[in-house]
């Protein structure tokens, strides 16, 4: 059996000062239900994408209280001694039901819905939270880049414009989206993610000059690697990287400068030069919208660092962990909610995708107590991921498997789901029964 260190800690002191009120008060056994989701998809997006549910999954089976853990909030007085005992002996012990990962969710979409005791179901909040909401919004800002890049390959490099797990993190979140490979080889070793990478503006600096740094590279690495053209003048630089390579040049990069009209330029020089299979790689900022207005150059793969590990402009997903469902003193299951400004929808929910005949995505259908009932045509949503406590769901958050499930989920949204300007969400939201 793998031993997982410990995920504990990695939540907010209030969670365990809630648990110990409760405990006080003797509502810490009543059963709930919490729900996470999003009340609404960032500025206009038109659906999100969920990452991260195998990382949960773990985070879930790491979560212990191990002798340093109890230590700490002892030293610290964090909680009491009646608490402390409890976390000495916690299992989370109840079901979890979610979405499986690669799924496209819309805003209240129940992408993770926990059955348990207050107790054991309130500390999970803050590492559910923190796992999905940074690993769906790079998933969703890279399902808008794929999209926008079609048939062409994307490469994940944004390892240095983040926090180092986070890099490994996104990396992941953006192979699920459809990336190609990342740059990171933590990544690559962690998560079995295919890594790539040549040179950067250093190497060639190293060197006495351009060829000698070509020389070097393609000596090393074959001609089939991808040299970097635009360290000085690119024109020369292509000129100079065929003459070193031969016309068997796996590819040139492209890192600065007006990429459209480079990339064309270059295409030339190449195809004239007798290199017509080299490949052109276009780094530098790039975006959805950049790679978008590439459409029509002759790029062949795009590198892309700090917008997609940033969520594109939107590095959460602003989703939330709320109280949906709880046993009144009777034993009955009442829905409860959240009134104020920011409401929730109290009862626990059933979610279903309807498409017409066509296959095609129309609404997200959530029942409020029961499993809507579809027409043949239409897809449910929710997977058992833990039973009793026990993971059960691992095949629901494979990476392969969630990278074909998003390929999967998207090709069914409708064609507005992939325009890039503002608009609403793809799909609505219908809710089957009144909030109780």
């Amino acid at each position: 059996m793998t031993i997982r260190p410990s995920t504990a800690l990695l939540t907010d002191h209030y969670e365990l000062t809630m648990l110990q009120a409760a405990l006080h008060s003797g509502a810490a056994s009543r059963q709930c239900v919490f729900e996470t989701f999003a009340r609404r998809l960032p500025s206009g997006r038109r659906y999100g994408v969920l990452a991260g549910v195998g990382r949960v999954l773990d985070a879930i089976e790491g979560f212990r209280f191990g002798d340093a853990e109890l230590e700490h909030l002892r030293a610290h007085d964090v909680v009491d001694v009646t608490t402390l005992d409890f976390l000495a002996d916690y299992r989370f012990d109840g079901d979890v039901w979610g979405y499986a990962e690669g799924e496209t969710y819309f805003p209240y979409s129940p992408v993770l819905v926990v059955e348990s005791d207050f107790a054991h179901g309130v500390i999970l909040e803050t590492v559910v939270l923190s796992i999905l909401n940074h690993d769906s919004a790079v998933a969703s800002a890279a399902s808008r880049m794929t999209g926008a890049a079609g048939s062409r390959p994307v490469i994940e490099m944004g390892s240095r414009r983040t926090h180092d797990e986070a890099a490994v993190a996104a990396a992941r979140a953006a192979y699920i989206a459809g990336f190609s490979s990342t740059s990171n080889l933590e990544a690559g070793r962690r998560h079995g993610v295919p890594t790539g990478g040549t040179a950067a503006h250093a190497f060639t600096l190293l060197h006495e000059s351009e060829r000698e740094a070509f020389e070097a590279q393609v000596a090393s690495l074959g001609v089939g690697t991808t040299l970097l053209v635009d360290t000085y003048d690119v024109t020369e630089g292509v000129r100079t990287a065929v003459e070193v390579a031969g016309t068997s040049l796996g590819g040139v990069r492209l890192d600065s400068g007006d990429l459209v009209v480079q990339a064309s330029e270059v295409r030339e020089q190449l195809d004239a030069l007798g290199a017509t299979e080299t490949k052109i790689v276009v780094t530098s900022d790039l975006d959805e919208y950049a790679i978008a207005a590439l459409a029509a150059a002759p790029v062949d793969t795009y590198g892309v660092g700090t917008r997609v590990v940033t969520g594109s402009g939107h590095p959460t997903a602003s989703m939330v962990y709320k109280l949906v469902a709880r046993e009144d003193d009777e034993g009955r299951m009442i829905g409860v909610a959240k009134k104020s400004k920011e409401q929730s929808v109290g009862g626990r929910k059933y979610a279903l995708r309807r498409r017409n005949p066509l296959g095609v995505a129309e609404a997200e259908v959530l029942g409020i107590g029961e499993q809507p009932v579809g027409d043949g045509d239409d897809r449910d949503l929710l997977v058992r991921l833990v039973e009793g406590g026990e993971v059960v769901g691992h095949e629901h958050a494979s990476l392969e498997g969630a990278r074909a499930r998003h390929e999967a989920s998207v090709a069914e949204l409708p064609r507005s789901a992939h325009q890039l300007s503002q608009g609403q969400p793809a799909v609505e939201t219908v809710f089957l029964t009144e909030t109780p």
